[in-house]
This record gives structure tokens, sequence and C-alpha cells, in this order.
């Protein structure tokens, strides 16, 4: 059977500072089913320096000036954590956070069960560095990188730190284009760094993170709002709750269906089976004691008789009991001889 899909119903930065619409967040991502609900935690002025540009999606959702401007609106204030974290475990859901420098990766240490890195730090390696001596699994983004930039962030976090590390493909565009998507990717990542691979999504709708559910994804990450009409970056660019609850139940679905790699009929299919296949039956009422030859018999359904790949070996056979019309023959009715 496939593992359960992990999958991150992204909040990021859309509680737009309101501690209440962070909890609103909370409560629409539990609803909807997701396994984490997941913030940002970042000190504007560790992050942003005053040079740093806001990019073009977000001047059209936010509007024109600095980035540090705009980041320091969002940020998640560290009085409000506990009753966060708090409202999660309430909620069964588990509480996430990116982190974006070091002091926010030790803020987040004891309150997460695991880091969630985004593509823009994958070329931090101190800080990928100081995040893997934390010591807990670490999902990695990977929009924006080549595969060499790729390798260098793994060796800072999975071969010499032997931190449990999943990678995930991603787009960094909002939203992304679906040609731009190549959920092939995928593949290559599975293929090249032998840990499990999964999808954080971009992209307008539900269709492509349920292919990469298909696709055998094992994280599935996608961003949503209370409110996609709400002031801020990156609302337009996310689900309504009422979507990220179709998103998760078709996840589901494919998850359910993908079933097991083994080919064989189903318990459900053997009745089917019956019905549906055909069998070698007599052509006419036949005798006890007729040697059975290829006039004398016919195909038909029902499939409970013996199989027509069988002809040949029944032909020339001889009837040990009568049979009727219709009647679909069985290896006990006929003679060995």
């Amino acid at each position: 059977m496939v593992s359960r899909i992990f999958i991150i119903a992204e909040a990021g930065v859309n509680h737009n500072g309101d501690l209440k619409l962070a909890h609103e967040l909370i409560d629409a991502a539990s609803s909807a089913g997701a396994d984490a609900v997941k913030f940002q935690t970042f000190n504007t002025d560790l992050l942003a320096g005053k040079f740093s540009l806001r990019a073009s999606y977000q001047k059209n959702t936010a509007g024109e000036g600095d980035q540090a401007s705009l980041l320091r609106s969002l940020e998640l204030k560290e009085e409000w954590y506990p009753e966060i974290v708090d409202h999660c475990s309430k909620s069964q859901i588990e509480f996430m956070s990116t982190p974006f420098h070091k002091e926010a990766a030790d803020l987040l240490a004891p309150l997460i069960r695991r880091f969630k890195i985004g593509s823009g730090d994958l070329t931090d390696i101190p800080f990928l560095q100081h995040v893997a001596s934390l010591g807990k699994p670490v999902i990695l983004s990977t929009g924006m990188a080549d595969m060499q930039e790729i390798r260098t962030a793994f060796s800072a976090l999975g071969e010499d730190k032997k931190v449990p590390l999943t990678l995930l493909h991603c787009t960094s565009q909002y939203p992304a284009p679906f040609a731009s998507v190549n959920l092939n990717a995928m593949a290559t990542l599975r293929s090249e760094f032998k840990v499990p691979v999964g999808y954080s999504d971009h992209t307008a709708g539900i269709s492509v993170p349920i292919a990469a559910a298909a696709m055998g994804a094992t994280v599935i990450e996608k961003h949503f709002t209370i409110d996609r009409n709400l002031p801020g970056p990156d609302h337009k660019a996310s689900l309504t709750p009422s979507s990220i609850s179709a998103m998760i139940r078709s996840i589901r679905e494919v998850e359910e269906a993908l079933g097991s790699s083994k080919k064989c009929p189903t318990s459900e299919e053997e009745e089917i089976k019956r019905v549906s296949r055909k069998s070698i039956v007599a052509a006419t009422s036949l005798k006890a004691g007729s040697r059975i030859t290829e006039s004398m018999l016919a195909i038909k359904r029902p499939g409970t008789g013996i199989s027509p790949g069988e002809l040949s070996h029944v032909i020339g056979k001889k009837l040990n009991t009568s049979a009727e019309e219709d009647q679909p023959l069985r290896w006990e009715m006929l003679d060995e001889e």
C-alpha cells in the first residue's frame, strides 16, 4: 500500500499580522483534513536589508515599496506562539512554521516536529547547516534551483548531518503556469538523491497537486486563505477553505486508488468475473456418454465453467453426465480418457 501523503496547508503570512485570523486559518486547515498548518517565522530586520525590493507579484497584490515594510506587517509575533501551538494541538493538526534565519529556527525548534525550509534559502548553506544541527527532520523546497545547487544543499542537510530529508519539487512563480511545472522533475530528484520527494504547489487550482499525488509525492504543500480578497501578497494565489478541502479529498481518493503494485483480481471482482466472463457451454442438449465435437459447443456467459482458452482440451473428451443447452461445462463432467 502507498504510504499516507503528508499534506501541508500553507497559511504562510495570510494571517496579515492578525492573531484572530491566524486562529481562523488553523480551524480551516483542520476542517479541510490537512495534516499540518504552516506559518512563516522571521524577524524583518534579520531577513531583509534596505536594498531588498518587492517581487512583481508582491507589487501587484500589495503595492509598491521596499520588501521590509511589507514583511514587517506580516510577522508572526513571538508572544503568539504558545497560543497558536496550543490551538493546533486542540484542533489535532500539526503546527509548522518555516524559519528564515537561524534565530527563527532556534525559536521554532522546541515547538515543531520537523522543519520546512523555503526555496529561497536553499543556497544559504550556513543556515541549512545550523538547521541540520538542531537534529529534526527537514523538508526542503527546491524552487529556482538547478541540480548542482540541490546537491550542495543536500550535502549540508543530508549527507553530512544525517538528518532525515524530504525534497519538494517547486516552481517559484505566483501563480506558476502549468507549462512551467515540470512534475516529471520529481522523478529526477527521487532517482538521484534516494530520499522521499514531494511537491510544493503554486499553480492556480487543484489539478496539479492531485497529479503530484498520483506520481508518488510523499508531501504536498499548498497555500490557502480565508478570503482571497483580503489585502496582502499571497491571498490571490491561495486556495479558499472549500477549495483546499476539495484538493485534500481528491488526494486521499488518489492515494487510496494507488493501492498495491500487485496485479490480481480484487475480492469484489470475483463476483463480476463470474458474471461477465464466458465459459464453454453445451450448444444443444447433450446425453451422457457423448464424445464431444466442436459443433456441440458454444462460448457464452456466465464465467462459471471451463474457460474458453481450454477449448482444444475439451474437444474429444466424453461426457460422463448429461448437459442441457447453454449449461456451462465443468471438468468433473468429463472423463479423463
